[in-house]
């Protein structure tokens, strides 16, 4: 289940074709206990419904043996209910609400958890990194836009910021003027953008307004689209990653240019972990031997399976999702490079 349309198309092309690259790999080199793999994708179109939908579809489908997807943690956690009544696993690449991969025995997750990264990028990127006092927020009146808000404000209530601005808009939305003129008019030293999709319209838009601020932005990752549809106006953008491409790692530099020659556009992390959960699914395949390939098979070994993914090791939490550290990132000269500076790494 991927959006392959609308706001989000970006992120759900690249988990088409991050999936693909994993299935023709594990089928290339013999499949899994004698079983040659193949996926179905999905359009889910970014809407909770569509997505719901498809999960009941392939809940009743037998021959469907897991889901992997949705994008949005509001679009997994509403397919939650579902998937725990069928008995099949919906394992996410990106769902990173705290309160999804517990919704179920069958809810897994793989990104790490709002309640780590939203209070990072209060903690160590605002306060430590930029030593700044007062921000703004804007942010998609979604279950994760709502969470990450949420556990921004307590990372920062520990370190002292002041919250002088927020705004909240919903799906979809194209015109942020009215709400970037009542943050601007708060005066921050930042503002912080909690979202994926919308975060090139907003850089653009205050751009606009001829506002020199800080703009941060908790969600793309490192998203070539930002660049692409931003230019100038995305310089110095500052975003969090739990994941970033190694230049002297060999493993990840061939599977990045793979993966540009088939989309046509850099990955982010969002793809990787798209791919690394296709290799999840194998392992707890492979763990079953000889025995019956069943979805609760699959869900049993699943939780206990480890692995070193190309996005780095993976082992769940009982809840079944994992903890991650991160990155601090920002567009410098047109591309996205990892910062130096303040090390958190020991606290």
């Amino acid at each position: 289940l991927a959006p392959l349309t609308g706001t989000n198309a970006e992120y759900g092309k690249g988990f088409e074709i991050a999936t693909a690259m994993a299935i023709e790999e594990i089928n290339k080199a013999g499949g899994v206990n004698g079983y040659k793999l193949d996926i179905e994708v999905a359009d889910s179109k970014g809407d909770q419904k569509e997505s719901s939908d498809l999960a009941r579809k392939y809940g009743d489908d037998k021959e469907i043996m897991a889901i992997i997807g949705d994008f949005t943690s509001g679009a997994c956690m509403a397919n939650a209910p579902i998937v725990d009544a069928a008995g099949i696993v919906q394992l996410s690449p990106t769902a990173s609400n705290p309160n999804y991969a517990g919704m179920s025995p069958y809810t897994f997750s793989i990104m790490g958890r709002q309640d780590a990264e939203a209070p990072f990028f209060a903690k160590y990127i605002i306060h430590k990194y930029l030593g700044m006092k007062n921000v703004a927020l804007i942010y998609i009146n979604s279950d994760w836009g709502v969470s990450s808000r949420d556990n921004f404000v307590k990372g920062a209530e520990e370190v002292g910021l002041n919250i002088v601005a927020e705004a909240n808009y919903v799906q979809d939305e194209k015109d942020f003027s009215s709400l970037l003129l009542k943050l601007k008019a708060a005066n921050p030293e930042a503002v912080v953008i909690f979202d994926q999709g919308a975060v090139p319209q907003v850089v653009n838009q205050i751009a606009a307004l001829d506002w020199d601020v800080q703009i941060c932005a908790l969600g793309p990752g490192t998203s070539q689209q930002i660049i692409e549809l931003c230019g100038e106006n995305a310089e110095g953008l500052i975003t969090s990653t739990p994941f970033f491409f190694n230049p002297e790692d060999e493993k990840q530099m061939a599977w990045k240019q793979e993966f540009v020659k088939r989309a046509g556009f850099e990955p982010t992390v969002h793809p990787v972990m798209a791919y690394d959960c296709v290799y999840l699914l194998k392992n707890a395949i492979e763990m079953i031997g000889d025995g019956e390939i069943t979805r609760d098979a699959i869900r049993d070994n699943l939780q206990a399976t480890e692995i070193d993914g190309l996005g780095g090791p993976i082992k769940f939490s009982e809840a079944g999702d994992i903890s991650r550290s991160y990155l601090i990132c920002a567009v410098e000269s047109g591309k996205f490079v990892v910062k130096e500076g303040y090390d958190y790494s020991k606290e």
